[in-house]
């Protein structure tokens, strides 16, 4: 079931991942000049690691087996929730906001800001559960298939 949309879509995964990779690394670079330096440090493990993640969940796109619509649901949740993971934390790291955060040191911020950090953390973290799951069932459907062959 591979269409022409999924493999650009696996394209698309593989290059914002490693975009999102050198972010990460860039980040990394500037983690004693934050207000928050080990938020920062948080930061640039995110970028890396979801950079990473990018770039695996584009090289098995391909191998899934879902409608048009949950492999466009899927690429948009995983793009933004990927993206929104690296900025919320950098921007906790920027301010020393971050209350949803407090292992990393974020302290409670007031307005606005906060409210972005915290805005993004849920619905990050809402967007990456829906794509593991939806990722799950395409590849059990696939799994699936396969048996049914042999």
């Amino acid at each position: 079931m591979k269409t022409n949309a999924q493999a650009v879509q696996a394209d698309k995964l593989i290059f914002f991942g490693i975009l999102l990779f050198l972010i990460g690394l860039t980040a990394g670079l500037i983690v004693h000049n934050m207000a928050n330096p080990r938020m920062a440090l948080s930061a640039h493990l995110e970028g890396v690691m979801n950079g990473m993640f990018l770039v695996i969940l584009g090289l098995i796109w391909k191998r899934l087996m879902l409608s048009d619509i949950l492999l466009k649901t899927a690429y948009r949740l995983v793009i933004y929730g990927s993206f929104a993971n690296f900025i919320a934390v950098m921007l906790a790291a920027l301010t020393g906001f971050g209350k949803m955060m407090p292992i990393a040191g974020g302290k409670d911020g007031k307005g606005f800001t906060e409210s972005v950090i915290s805005f993004l953390l849920v619905t990050l973290s809402i967007s990456m559960l829906a794509v593991c799951i939806i990722v799950l069932i395409g590849f059990y459907k696939k799994m699936k298939y396969n048996n049914q062959i042999e």
